[in-house]
């Protein structure tokens, strides 16, 4: 099983490390915006009021102080959130889709191994992706909240954020090898992933834009917990902690069920 791992870790590593570039240049790039912002005498505030209130929307700014080095953090969030969960959504369904894609399934099937012990093998060499992916944005954000907040930011709050943060992105992942796995079309399941982020992320922002549709909350991921909650409440909702286990749990049985009985196009 190690084996199997590792050659997964081996065949996404060109990936990987284009994600961590890009999350890296994101954020890092995003954080300078404050100091460049904060050196001209601009009020950051201002900027945000006169947008119009779906662009604030977008950014999930709410009543957020943006003057603060944690409260501008919310805004760069918004843009980590969503490539977390497209790296997750897109990753999970890749492991699985990619070998009848490729018409490299008869050769892996071959082995003297299962096909409960691939499954496993790749989602877990997965997990193992979006940890390293979720901890370089945990250092990237740290050093540069400590940095253009002085080293007096309590790093704690970012790690908290991060821990939800991983709970999304094993949720879009467990979400993308199911829809993979029910596929029938392989080359189409990446696809599939991608368009169910999207309808979450617009869904989340429509939500935004209307108090009365709070209630649609629990259908997207992406407002399960928010960083202007999180920052500066400290903690997340239990509910929605809840509610991303046991629909990760639902989301993995239907893949290793499916998975198991289904024709591989070889």
């Amino acid at each position: 099983m190690m084996n199997m791992i590792l050659r997964e870790l081996k065949a996404s590593r060109r990936s990987l490390i284009f994600w961590m570039a890009g999350i890296l240049a994101m954020v890092a790039g995003g954080m300078s915006k404050y100091g460049s912002i904060q050196d001209s005498g601009q009020s950051m505030n201002d900027m945000m009021a006169a947008m119009p209130k779906s662009l604030q929307a977008l950014f999930g700014i709410g009543s957020v102080d943006l003057s603060t080095v944690l409260g501008y953090y919310v805004v760069v969030f918004a843009y980590v959130l969503l490539m977390a969960a497209i790296h997750a959504g897109l990753l999970g369904a890749n492991v699985i889709a990619k070998e009848e894609r490729d018409k490299t399934a008869e050769f892996l099937m071959s082995k003297p191994v299962s096909r409960m012990q691939v499954l496993k093998s790749k989602l877990a060499a997965a997990l193992f992706m979006i940890v390293i992916f979720n901890s370089t944005v945990l250092v990237v954000s740290v050093l540069m909240v400590q940095h253009y907040g002085g080293g007096n930011e309590d790093a704690g709050r970012l790690a908290i954020l991060m821990m939800l943060l991983y709970l999304v992105q094993v949720l879009f992942l467990s979400a993308g090898a199911a829809i993979a796995a029910v596929s029938k079309k392989p080359k189409q399941a990446v696809s599939l992933s991608a368009g169910v982020i999207l309808i979450t992320y617009l869904l989340s922002i429509v939500i935004e834009l209307s108090e009365n549709l709070e209630v649609l909350r629990f259908a997207t991921p992406f407002k399960y917990f928010e960083a202007k909650e999180v920052l500066f409440d400290i903690g997340g909702d239990w509910m929605f902690i809840a509610l991303s286990v046991v629909l990760s749990g639902v989301l993995l049985i239907v893949a290793f069920t499916v998975y198991q009985k289904r024709d591989l196009n070889v």
